[in-house]
C-alpha cells in the first residue's frame, strides 16, 4: 500500500488555492489547506466592495478541489523541526511538505494618526468596515484616499463615479508603475470622475486627524473620511518561527522557490522572495507562483530536481469605475511600455480578467496541472541573477 504524503498549504488566497488545487494530481497526496476565513476573498475586487457593487467574495468550493482539507483558523507558528504548525485554537497539524503563501496585508502606518484615524484596504474585514462608515457618511462629505497605485486609483474612481467628493494624495507620482501616456489617460478619466489628484512631492502625507489629512507643503484637507492604500506588508510568521526572510518578511527562497533553510517549505504569491529578488505582489504573479510551488513539492516527492521559476508579467490592469478602464501592456521584465488598452474596451478586459482568474482556480480544481504559464518567460530575471552570481565573492570550501 503506497504511504500518503501530507502537504499543508497555509493561506487561502489566488497562490494558496491554485497550489492546493495542483497538488491533487497524485492520489498519494493529502492536502490540507488553512485559513483564517471560510470564503475565498477575491481581492482584485475590494474597491468594488469599498463602492457597494460587488462582496468580494467566493465560496472555497467553487474554487478549490473537493479532496481538499479546509481548516478554519491561523496558524500561530511553523516548527520546521518537528514538521508542524500551531493553530491559534490551540491544535497543531504535521506535514511533510508545507507551501507558505501567507500573502500581504496592510503596511504598518508610520504616519501619525493614520492607524486611528484612517481605514486600510488589504484584508476584506478592513473593507467590510470601511463599507459602513461610507454607507453612514453624507455623500457629500469630502473622503481622502492616500496612495496612488492600483488600489488607490480604483478606489477613489469606484468612489467618485458613485458621487462621492474624492481627494486622491499620491505622496509623489501618479500610478508610479505606468508608462508615462497611460498615466496621463487614467488622470484624465480620474479628472472627469471629479477627483482631485494631488501629486508631486509636496503631495506626501504626514498626519492624519479624525476630520483632516495634514500634508508636507503645510496644507490640511478636510476628510470626513480617510483610506489607506499607500503600501503593503507581509504576516511575521517566517520570521517569528525562526525562518530567514528578506528585510520586508518574505520568506527567502531559492529559484525553486523552496526555503533556504528546508527543502520541504516552499514558498508562493506575496510572501515569497526568490533568490531575494521577488515579483511584485500581484494576482498575476501569484497563480503561476503558486502552481510553481506546488510542481515543485511534487517533484520532491517523485525524487526530481524542482525546476527553476521562470515568470514574466505582461502588464497592469486598472478599473476606472464601472464604465472604463486600463491595460497597461508591459514588457516580460515587467516594465510598463506605450502600449495600452483604455476606455470602455479598458473596462471590458479588466473585468475579463477578474473572471478568469476565478475561473483559473476553478479549473485547475477540475483539472489539476491544466494550466500552464510557459509563454511568460522573463529572459531578462535569469541574465541578472547570473550577472549578480558572477560578481559575488568566491567562497572557500573547507577541508575535508
Amino acid at each position: 500500500m503506497t504511504e500518503s504524503t501530507d502537504v499543508v498549504v497555509i493561506g487561502g488566497g489566488y497562490a494558496g488555492v491554485m497550489a492546493a488545487n495542483r497538488l491533487t494530481q497524485r492520489d498519494d497526496v493529502t492536502v490540507t489547506l488553512i485559513n483564517p476565513r471560510p470564503t475565498f476573498v477575491d481581492r482584485v475586487r475590494l474597491h468594488q466592495l469599498a463602492g457597494g457593487s460587488h462582496d468580494a467574495v467566493v465560496a472555497y468550493r467553487t474554487v478549490l478541489a473537493d479532496s481538499i482539507g479546509l481548516v478554519v483558523d491561523t496558524v500561530t507558528r511553523i516548527d520546521a523541526a518537528e514538521r508542524s504548525v500551531t493553530l491559534a485554537t490551540g491544535g497543531t497539524v504535521g506535514y511533510d511538505y508545507l507551501i507558505y503563501a501567507v500573502g500581504s496585508g496592510s503596511a504598518d502606518p508610520r504616519v501619525p494618526g493614520s492607524a486611528e484615524f484612517s481605514h486600510p484596504m488589504a484584508e476584506l474585514e478592513e473593507v467590510q468596515r470601511l463599507r459602513q462608515v461610507l454607507d453612514a457618511t453624507p455623500a457629500t462629505a469630502p473622503v481622502t484616499v492616500v496612495g496612488a497605485g492600483p488600489t488607490g486609483i480604483e478606489t477613489a474612481a469606484e468612489l467618485a463615479e458613485a458621487g462621492r467628493t474624492v481627494t486622491l494624495v499620491c505622496g509623489g507620482v501618479l500610478g508610479p508603475y505606468l508608462h508615462p501616456r497611460g498615466r496621463r489617460s487614467v488622470a484624465r478619466r480620474l479628472a472627469g470622475l471629479g477627483v482631485t489628484v494631488l501629486d508631486g512631492p509636496d503631495a506626501r502625507v504626514t498626519a492624519v486627524t479624525r476630520d483632516a489629512v495634514r500634508l508636507s507643503d503645510g496644507r490640511e484637507l478636510p476628510s470626513r473620511v480617510t483610506i489607506w492604500t499607500a503600501g503593503f506588508g507581509v504576516p511575521d510568521l517566517a520570521a517569528r518561527s525562526g525562518l530567514t526572510t528578506d528585510a520586508v518578511g518574505r520568506l527567502l527562497t531559492d529559484e525553486t522557490l523552496t526555503s533556504v533553510d528546508d527543502p520541504r517549505i516552499v514558498a508562493a504569491g506575496d510572501s515569497a522572495a526568490p533568490s531575494d529578488l521577488p515579483f511584485r505582489m500581484s494576482c498575476q504573479a501569484a497563480q503561476p507562483l503558486g502552481a510553481h510551488a506546488a510542481d515543485t513539492v511534487l517533484s520532491r516527492i517523485t525524487g526530481e530536481r524542482p525546476a527553476p521559476i521562470e515568470l514574466g508579467l505582461v502588464g497592469q490592469c486598472l478599473s476606472l469605475g464601472r464604465r472604463a478602464g486600463m491595460f497597461q501592456f508591459a514588457h516580460r521584465d515587467d516594465t510598463a511600455m506605450w502600449l495600452r488598452l483604455g476606455g470602455r474596451p479598458g473596462a471590458k478586459l479588466k473585468e475579463l480578467v477578474c473572471r478568469s482568474i476565478v475561473k483559473q482556480l476553478a479549473d485547475e480544481a477540475r483539472k489539476p496541472g491544466s494550466l500552464n504559464w510557459s509563454w511568460a518567460k522573463d529572459d531578462k530575471r535569469r541574465q541578472l541573477l547570473e550577472a549578480r552570481n558572477c560578481a559575488a565573492p568566491a567562497t572557500v570550501e573547507p577541508a575535508p
